[in-house]
């Protein structure tokens, strides 16, 4: 058995989810934005929601999954200023625009350049669009990012979940796709189609990307 097996066998029976981690983080990007208006691209059971309503005044989230967003639906229900819409990152609303607009652990699964330059089409002028990804590991500095992150998710899954679990609990139930590309690649993508956007190399294989569109809509 692989190590990256045994570490999967052992998230299996400690679940804890490493994008879930990274939920306050990005509330807080959005909140400090000043951002009214917030779009969370495949919002998943709306755990992210949850923290993004603190300080917005809509939010609206797309989930492709019909069982995950009909119980983010219900879970939302007594609140109008929440949107679930059954659908994903090409089913929006295309003449509107946000405020701020949040993917994680979703870029992934999309055209990268198509959806970074769609994406900056979504945001207002100022808006910022916040976003947590997967890259696919490729190199020695991927590796040396890898192995303090094996040992810190040990910590944390027995922190978190210290029972065995025998399933996984339903916000992590969503279907999963690998990275295919590098960072290095996400990296040239993002300075192509979101000229000044800040990523960082974060723990757990992620990556953030920050981008605060221009005030001016004329503006380069």
């Amino acid at each position: 058995m692989t190590l990256l097996s045994r570490l999967d066998q052992f998230n299996r029976r400690h679940p804890w989810s490493h994008n879930d981690h990274y939920g306050p983080w990005v509330a807080k990007q959005v909140a400090a934005s000043g951002a009214r208006h917030v779009l969370d691209v495949g919002c998943g059971t709306g755990n992210l929601v949850t923290l993004l309503r603190r300080d917005a005044a809509t939010v609206t989230g797309l989930e492709p999954d019909p069982a995950t967003a009909r119980a983010a639906a219900r879970r939302f229900a007594a609140d109008p200023a929440i949107t679930i819409a059954r659908t994903d990152f090409a089913g929006r609303d295309p003449q509107r625009r946000w405020d701020a607009v949040t993917l994680v652990a979703v870029l992934h699964h999309l055209p990268l350049a198509t959806t970074l330059r769609q994406l900056r089409g979504c945001l207002t002028p100022g808006g910022r669009l916040v976003v947590v990804g997967c890259y696919r590991e490729a190199g020695p500095a991927d590796l040396l990012a890898a192995l303090p992150a094996m040992a810190a998710n040990l910590i944390m899954g027995l922190v978190k979940h210290p029972a065995r679990a025998d399933a996984p609990p339903p916000h992590m139930t969503a279907p999963t796709a690998a990275a295919q590309e590098t960072l290095t690649e996400i990296r040239a993508a993002a300075a192509r189609e979101l000229p000044g956007a800040r990523i960082r190399r974060r723990l757990f294989w992620r990556y953030t990307l920050v981008y605060d569109a221009p005030p001016n809509p004329a503006a380069p």
